[in-house]
């Protein structure tokens, strides 16, 4: 397996007035961003985003996505079935994913989930992958990373009898779901993660939500490319642009933007700690 270059772009650290910041999911192989991969890279460590965990969402796609993380220092990687594709894919196996775990440059599981908004129809084949991710996280101890659309009810129920079975630990990643939902994910003491809908105007409902949670319980993402926060909502998104989310974090939460970039951070940290570890190692190599 590659060491990742330290002479690859975008390896700068961030000019020493700016607060570092994670992105905790994009998707750096998708083509709107792997066309201009180099200088989504620079941006990202100018505007002070020194960490990225680019996310495989078909499993075919893994190496590719794995070769992404090995080449860039500070970019790490998962892997799993979107539950989007859980009824076309061929299904996901618990072995398979421990098996791309050893890697050290893999730091968790999924995305994986529920999604009823477009797929209703293939809810058992999204169950199912669901219960495979999850034991996978059991097994490897990695966070489970979850989508959730249009599925709360469902969702909560699948985490919580699957957590009576055994401990795992999750992210809800891009949290737009209800009250309900981030009570049952926060009492299994998983985290919420904010994309830039949470700075869209009209997220106050959602952004009340958040307010409502542990800030430690806390991370940001920007789900690049899409889903871009304002200034730049309509615009393809970019890792960058999660200082524009973490403002409006910052703002919920009443704290200076430097203190919430390193709250993310810790909160990061503390789930993804391989991540952590990894990124230790770099800094002192």
């Amino acid at each position: 397996m590659t060491e990742p270059n330290p002479t690859a772009a975008g390896a700068e650290a961030p000019p020493g007035n700016v607060p570092e910041i994670v992105d905790s999911h994009c998707h750096l192989d998708f083509p709107e961003l792997a066309a201009d991969l180099p200088a989504v890279i620079a941006r990202a460590r100018a505007a002070g985003v020194t960490r990225m965990v680019t996310i495989c969402t078909r499993l075919a796609d893994e190496p590719a996505v794995r070769a992404l993380a090995e080449g860039h220092e500070g970019v790490f990687y998962a892997a799993g079935v979107h539950p989007m594709h859980a009824h076309e894919d061929p299904p996901a196996t618990v072995a398979a994913l421990v098996a791309l775990a050893r890697h050290p440059r893999f730091v968790g599981i999924g995305e994986t989930g529920l999604d009823f908004h477009y797929t209703a129809g293939t809810a058992a084949a999204q169950e199912a992958s669901l219960r495979v991710h999850i034991e996978a996280a059991r097994q490897t101890g990695l966070p489970l990373i979850v989508h959730a659309r249009d599925a709360d009810a469902a969702m909560a129920g699948i985490l919580a009898e699957e957590h009576r079975a055994g401990a795992f630990s999750a992210v809800m990643h891009c949290f737009t779901s209800g009250p309900a939902l981030a009570e049952a994910a926060l009492d299994l003491g998983f985290y919420l993660s904010m994309s830039g809908i949470a700075a869209f105007p009209k997220s106050a409902d959602l952004r009340a939500i958040f307010a409502a949670a542990p800030p430690e319980r806390i991370l940001v993402e920007t789900d690049a490319p899409y889903l871009a926060p304002p200034p730049h909502r309509g615009q393809r998104n970019e890792p960058a642009f999660t200082v524009h989310t973490a403002r409006a974090g910052a703002a919920l939460f009443g704290m200076d933007y430097a203190d919430f970039a390193r709250l993310t951070s810790a909160n990061f940290d503390r789930l993804f700690s391989r991540a952590a570890a990894a990124a230790g190692r770099e800094a002192a190599a």
